[in-house]
């Protein structure tokens, strides 16, 4: 009998704690005006006008479950009252190096919120293994959203930069519930990074996932969505963007993601642009291409 109740405890432990993945742990609002981006977005200690946006939105800190490790994020919202689609915003970088700020929120995604939007993104587990154990940080912010009152969970797009674009082919890999996603200047080959920029393999890739040398080859294939482009959800949809001037992923990447997809019938578009890996002298027709994709595929589809 005593045996039994321990089994009993243990399954009923596990279940809990799987239940738990995405669980919100906590909201908390912040002010725009105390964080270290409002002297470059305001004068006199108002907005100014290319910001002017911002007053129709709520920044949030969060902290959420994930693999029962507590992870740490970032929510936007409309102040407005509704229903509005979710984009899961995938950050570049690793481990501290590009972390998820409310400056980087204003930037790439906060006049996409201002036109009906709830926008989250995660700043992955500590252990960054860059495309490793915390693509489930990724994941896990499905159940998250539900405990959103604004978010619509039947309506999740991503938007993925940099690193963050392996992070959403693997997220388009592993889950059916991505409506469309966009990706920009982000490898599908890492391989091909490796020798493009050798420097990352050894001070990152080598540094991040475990084991590196000795499982180079599994680990990298894993990581590259050129090897399993056929395994993305084909419910789901593309925007390819490619700087041309692209210093740190080969914009050949892209056309060689382009053509992989092509070959596997999958629904997706490539659009290049003479710009750099920030698109840097991009920024508003870049923000405009973004809401028009989304609005297209994902709010009124």
């Amino acid at each position: 009998m005593y045996r039994f109740i321990t089994i009993f405890v243990f399954l009923l432990s596990i279940n809990y704690g799987v239940g738990q993945n995405g669980k919100l742990l906590s909201k908390k609002l912040v002010d725009i005006s105390k964080t270290p981006i409002w002297n470059r977005i305001s004068e006199n200690d108002k907005l100014q006008p290319d910001f002017d946006h911002l007053n129709k939105l709520n920044f949030y800190n969060i902290n959420y479950l994930s693999d029962d490790l507590k992870v740490q994020g970032l929510l936007v919202e409309p102040k407005e009252e509704g229903k509005y689609p979710v984009v899961i915003f995938n950050r570049g970088g690793n481990r501290d190096f590009g972390k998820l700020t409310i400056a980087t929120l204003i930037f790439y995604t906060s006049k996409l919120a201002a036109q009906g939007y709830v926008v989250i993104g995660s700043n992955y587990r500590k252990n960054d293994a860059f495309g490793g154990a915390e693509i489930n940080d990724v994941l896990y912010l499905t159940e998250t959203i539900k405990a959103i009152e604004s978010a619509d969970p039947s309506r999740i797009g991503m938007y993925g930069w940099s690193r963050g674009v392996v992070m959403t082919y693997l997220a388009l890999q592993k889950s059916n519930e991505i409506k469309t996603a966009i990706v920009g200047n982000g490898p599908c080959d890492l391989f091909e990074l490796a020798k493009f920029r050798p420097e990352l393999e050894t001070k990152v890739f080598a540094e991040c996932i475990p084991n590196y040398w000795k499982n180079r080859e599994i680990e990298l294939k894993k990581r590259s969505a050129i090897f399993w482009a056929d395994e993305l959800d084909l419910n789901s949809s593309l925007l390819i963007l490619s700087g041309q001037y692209d210093k740190r992923v080969n914009p050949e990447q892209a056309d060689r993601m382009a053509g992989k997809l092509k070959s596997v019938g999958y629904d997706f578009k490539l659009m290049k642009f003479d710009t750099d890996h920030y698109f840097s002298d991009k920024k508003p027709e870049l923000n405009t291409l973004i809401i028009d994709c989304f609005n297209n595929r994902l709010k009124h589809h």
